[in-house]
């Protein structure tokens, strides 16, 4: 049942007297709390915090002295307290809270200065389930919540870079905080904590092994506003999770205008793909258009493994996203800038490659520190309307399964390595996706059409432009390999490729006309693969 609310007028202007402090990250708090004693506000604090403030200098009184009982528990009780509560929530302008807070002897606090033990740092560095558990804050989202939800009379702040705004309001209204800023601040109180138990639900839900909770909740913290979204009437913002996985989200940027909407989706889909191939194996560069790869290819070096994939699709690579499994090299930097591209994105760079790069000051630079572990697991969610769906992230690796020859003819070991470099990229291909890939480059892409033989026949298409480009006798899909995301439901798909020139040919299996493929196949002569793993991407 709802509680009406009273309707007592909100201040506009609430002056700030005492304050209760109690964080984990104490970055700026010194400075903080003394402009706030020299503002003649009165301090409360617990535990550490207190300890940093008395050790400054800071006359503060402890938490203790308010509640009139110790710390307990090894302080998982300390503020759980109803001087401490009622001093949070109580209305100053109602006269029965104002009657109980001098019957009860309960001071108000107007300004409260609260962040949370670093749950998400800890489980990030790998630490045991009772260390996670031992780092739930409880105390600070309820004194978040309690002084967020009577912002009327109290300052909530949960960020660190929100001091200097607090102290500049209050220069600048006599030592009182406006009622705007006191909303804006409780608003983005409420998102920490949400985001705060969204981050434990998640990892609670991970622990123990369950696939589907009954409630899921995603949260996570601004990164920058963007100009626009995919278009220019639509909002929208970057937010990163709690999840550790090297990629744009980690990137240092090192130059460049900021990242769009679109560069950060398509930039992810081209990292997570390069992420795929071993940098101790080989050198491997994805180059992406619209979250879908114009040209994958390995080398014994960047610069080569670049100008094996550029050859695929070099009409389409024109502003597109290049991600590299290795350091970005100056050799590599010097043959990526002829062209106009929106982003680079590598593990790291030298210095010389920096250079390079800078010469093209509106071209995006991201050094992620490493590259994505395509075995990890993790969630990936969708919104549909008035819903989410969530799943599993996609950790097929090709190299993994178990692969069966179903033709007569087996495949030669470069097929056969020509088909899992395909499969490999085709994961990374919207469905339905097909990939011909010769000599560790793909050769042709056919990506997200509403029929498999329409991608073939794409794919195909797309290998004759560049070599009509490249002044090539023929396509590379003759003698190449070629991998489908799902499995051929007609044989016609599969004429297609091999009308291509395609000999060899990777896929799921799995469809009711399995037997017809394979008829088909081996009357054409291919070698034929099935790995009973599909990999649709929508």
């Amino acid at each position: 049942m709802a509680v009406a609310s009273k309707r007592i007028p909100v201040p506009e202007l609430v002056p700030v007297k005492r304050a209760l402090l109690s964080v984990s990250d104490k970055t700026g708090l010194v400075d903080f709390a003394r402009a706030l004693a020299d503002r003649g506000v009165s301090l409360v604090s617990t535990g550490g915090t207190r300890a940093a403030l008395a050790d400054a200098g800071l006359a503060v009184s402890d938490i203790s002295e308010v509640t009139g009982f110790p710390e307990i528990m090894d302080g998982r009780v300390k503020t759980l307290h109803p001087n401490v509560h009622g001093g949070l929530l109580a209305i100053r302008d109602d006269a029965d809270h104002a009657a109980a807070m001098r019957e009860h002897g309960i001071e108000g606090f107007d300004l409260v200065c609260v962040n949370l033990y670093p749950f998400e740092e800890t489980v990030a560095s790998g630490a045991d389930f009772a260390t996670a558990i031992e780092n739930i804050d409880i105390g600070g989202p309820a004194m978040t919540r309690a002084a967020a939800k009577n912002h009327a009379y109290v300052t909530m702040i949960s960020d660190p870079a929100d001091y200097a705004g607090v102290i500049d309001a209050m220069d600048h209204n006599e030592g009182q905080v406006p009622q705007e800023l006191r909303k804006r601040l409780a608003q983005k109180a409420f998102a920490r904590t949400a985001a705060y138990d969204a981050a434990v639900s998640n990892w609670f839900a991970t622990a123990i092994g369950e696939p589907a909770p009954a409630h899921v909740a995603m949260g996570g913290q601004l990164s920058s506003v963007m100009r626009y979204g995919e278009n220019p009437h639509q909002q929208a913002a970057f937010y990163t999770t709690p999840e550790r996985r090297n990629g744009v989200a980690t990137a240092r940027q090192v130059q460049g205008k900021a990242l769009s909407y679109n560069n950060i989706n398509d930039t992810d889909a081209a990292f997570e793909l390069v992420s795929e191939f071993d940098p101790a194996a080989s050198a491997a560069v994805a180059i992406i258009k619209h979250a879908n790869p114009c040209g994958v290819a390995v080398g014994d070096t960047l610069r080569a493994a670049y100008e094996s994939a550029l050859a695929c699709d070099p009409v389409s690579a024109f502003g597109g996203i290049v991600a590299l499994n290795r350091p970005l090299d100056a050799d590599a930097a010097t043959e990526i800038v002829k062209i106009f591209t929106e982003v680079i994105i590598a593990p790291d760079a030298s210095e010389e490659a920096i250079r390079i790069v800078a010469a093209k000051k509106n071209l995006r630079l991201l050094l992620t520190g490493g590259l994505a572990d395509p075995r990890a697991g993790g969630r990936i969610v969708k919104s549909v309307a008035g819903g989410l769906l969530v799943q599993d992230r996609d950790t097929g690796i090709v190299d993994d399964l178990d692969l069966k020859v179903v033709t007569r003819r087996q495949p030669s070991d470069q097929e056969l390595a020509d088909l899992k470099f395909a499969f490999r990229v085709a994961k990374h291909v919207k469905s339905n996706a097909i990939v011909y890939v010769k000599d560790g480059a793909t050769a042709g892409i056919g990506a997200g059409q509403m029929s498999r033989i329409d991608s073939a026949r794409i794919a195909a298409q797309k290998a004759q432009d560049a070599a009509d480009t490249a002044g090539w006798d023929a396509p590379r899909t003759h003698g190449s390999a070629v991998a489908s995301d799902a499995f051929f439901p007609f044989a016609d798909g599969l004429l297609a490729a091999a009308k291509a020139g395609a000999t060899a040919v990777i896929q799921p299996g799995g469809s009711m006309r399995d037997q017809e493929v394979i008829d088909a196949a081996d009357e054409a002569g291919l070698a034929m693969v099935f790995t009973g793993m599909r990999h649709f991407r929508h």
